[in-house]
């Protein structure tokens, strides 16, 4: 491996950008390659067998790239095992932090509410991870599967978010949660919604920064740390890249971007 290469990045549409701009923060010296699968996007409602094919397709593509490091920037993608989606790649893969200690630290109930795709929650690795950390706390999983194709659809501010929100709130209002980690990369779109509907005695986190900082931490372990100049960002999609380019824009500068279609 070598230092100059890029550092891979993939999600199952545009979520990912969200994490890809943390990476970007915490790395500012660094090469990406991200690639969002929005002409196969949600990923949450699919069989497993799909995703893995799917997402075996795109870690290939970025080997034919030559990067050093893969994130996996999809916590569907995540609760799969990223060593078992690693193959026969000489390069590390990480994957989406669950944030346990994030939310213990957090929550003075430990009352924690989940929200996350279908797939992801019907997984339990979010639940067993903080109950394996702490056995008191009270975890309440509530899968939102309208959010995905609301923000692929570019509904942000919309009614449709609003009631959506207001649904997926409900359960966990009841339950009394004072902490609501955001398990999907899409999420934090529509994290200024979620907020304003739970209100201020609850608090929401996005477990992408300590996702950038495990990326972080393993390229330095590997002596693959860049220590000069300023990266470069491609970002690519397998559909649709004038929609990607446009929500990319909420969250990276698009001058710093190069924007293309990729087929896997």
């Amino acid at each position: 491996m070598q230092k100059n290469a890029p550092v891979g990045v993939l999600d199952s549409g545009v979520g990912g950008l969200s994490v890809l701009k943390c990476l970007r923060a915490a790395l500012p010296q660094e090469d990406f390659i991200y690639v969002g699968d929005t002409a196969r996007t949600p990923y949450g409602p699919r069989s497993e067998a799909e995703v893995r094919r799917f997402v075996g397709e795109i870690i290939d593509y970025l080997a034919g790239r030559g990067v050093k490091l893969v994130v996996i920037a999809c916590n569907t993608l995540t609760v799969l095992g990223v060593e078992t989606l690693k193959g026969s790649h000489a390069f590390e893969i990480v994957g989406m932090s669950k944030g346990v200690q994030l939310v213990l630290s957090a929550s003075k109930k430990k009352k924690i509410g989940v929200f996350a795709t279908e797939f992801t929650i019907n997984s339990g690795a979010h639940k067993a991870a903080i109950l394996e950390a702490d056995a008191t706390a009270e975890v309440y999983p509530q899968a939102c599967p309208k959010f995905v194709p609301l923000i692929e659809g570019e509904q942000f501010g919309s009614g449709a978010v609003k009631e959506a929100v207001a649904e997926y709130a409900v359960p966990l209002k009841a339950d009394g949660i004072d902490t609501l980690i955001l398990s999907c990369t899409h999420y934090p779109f529509i994290q200024k919604e979620i907020e304003r509907e739970f209100g201020g005695e609850v608090t929401v986190i996005d477990p992408a920064d300590a996702t950038a900082q495990e990326a972080k931490a393993a390229l330095a372990a590997q002596g693959l740390l860049r220590s000069e100049g300023a990266g470069c960002l491609e970002v690519c999609f397998t559909a649709d890249v004038e929609r990607g380019a446009r929500i990319a824009g909420r969250v990276l500068p698009q001058d710093k971007c190069r924007f293309k279609e990729v087929k896997l």
